[in-house]
C-alpha cells in the first residue's frame, strides 16, 4: 500500500445507519480492511483479520467516490467510513474529494489512532472498547483523537455494553468527557463467523440485555446517556451488506 490507496473490504448501500448519533439516516458505507485491535466479540472479522487481506481491494479516493456516487444515484448523502479501524487508512483525500461534491462523512473508530483529517469529518464516533472486548483503552490516544477532530467536527462517544464491568467502564468514559454525547449499545453476543454472510442471532438475549441496560440507566438516574439498539442487527441479523 502506497500513496493514497485505501484498502476497501466492501462498499454498500444506501441503507440506514444502524447505531449511534446518525441512527436511521440513509447512508452509504465504505468499510475498510485492517484493524489494530482484536476484540473478542468482533462482528466484522472479514474486515479485521489479515487472513482475509486478499479480499481487500486497494482503491484510489476517486474510484471509491465513483462507486459511492453510483450507489447513491448522485444524491449527496452521508458516507460512513467503517472497518476494522478506518483510522489506519489514508482517508483524508477521499473526505476532501467527497465533500466538494456535497457528501457528508462520518467515521467510527476505537480512538487508538489520531489523524489530522478527523477535522474534515462531519461526525466522529469514538468507541473505546470495554473490558469484555479483551482490549485495553489508551486514554492518552483517545484524548488525542478528540483533540484532532477540533471544534468543527461533531464528536460523540459510543460504548458497547455486555455486563456490569462494561457499564462501569462507560460511566468512567462519561466522567472523562462530560461535554460529549454518549451512546450506549447492548452488545451482540452472537457475531457471525468471518466466512458466513448470514448467521442466526440470539434476539431474546439481545433484548434481555437491552432491557437490563435501560433499567440500569434509569435506576442510576443517568439521564445524559442515550441507550440505543444496534438497529441493523434487529432488522437483518448478521447479514452483510445492509
Amino acid at each position: 500500500m502506497t500513496g493514497d490507496l485505501i484498502r476497501v473490504n466492501e462498499i454498500f448501500g444506501p441503507t440506514i445507519q444502524g447505531e449511534g448519533a446518525l441512527i436511521g439516516q440513509p447512508t452509504v458505507f465504505v468499510r475498510t480492511g485492517g484493524c489494530d485491535y482484536r476484540c473478542s466479540w468482533c462482528d466484522t472479522p472479514h474486515a479485521v483479520d489479515s487472513a482475509y487481506r486478499d479480499e481487500w481491494c486497494p482503491m484510489t479516493p476517486a474510484a471509491i467516490l465513483m462507486q459511492v456516487e453510483l450507489l447513491s444515484g448522485g444524491h449527496p448523502l452521508t458516507v460512513s467510513l467503517s472497518g476494522g479501524n478506518p483510522a489506519i487508512q489514508p482517508l483524508g483525500p477521499l473526505i476532501e474529494l467527497g465533500r466538494k461534491e456535497g457528501y457528508r462523512f462520518a467515521l467510527e473508530t476505537q480512538g487508538s489512532i489520531a489523524r489530522d483529517w478527523f477535522a474534515g469529518l462531519d461526525v466522529l464516533t469514538l468507541s473505546p472498547k470495554p473490558p469484555s472486548s479483551g482490549m485495553v483503552t489508551d486514554w492518552q490516544k483517545l484524548a488525542e483523537c478528540v483533540e484532532a477532530a477540533g471544534p468543527d467536527t461533531q464528536t460523540v462517544l459510543k460504548v458497547v455494553i455486555f455486563d456490569e464491568a462494561d457499564y462501569a467502564f462507560a460511566r468512567d468514559v462519561a466522567g472523562r468527557y462530560p461535554d460529549l454525547s454518549l451512546y450506549l449499545q447492548p452488545g451482540n453476543h452472537t457475531p457471525p463467523a468471518a466466512e458466513e454472510d448470514v448467521s442466526a442471532i440470539d434476539m431474546t438475549g439481545i433484548m434481555d440485555r437491552m432491557r437490563w441496560l435501560v433499567g440500569k440507566v434509569t435506576a442510576d438516574q443517568w439521564y445524559t446517556a442515550t441507550v440505543l439498539p444496534q438497529l441493523h442487527t434487529l432488522i437483518w441479523g448478521n447479514l452483510r451488506g445492509v
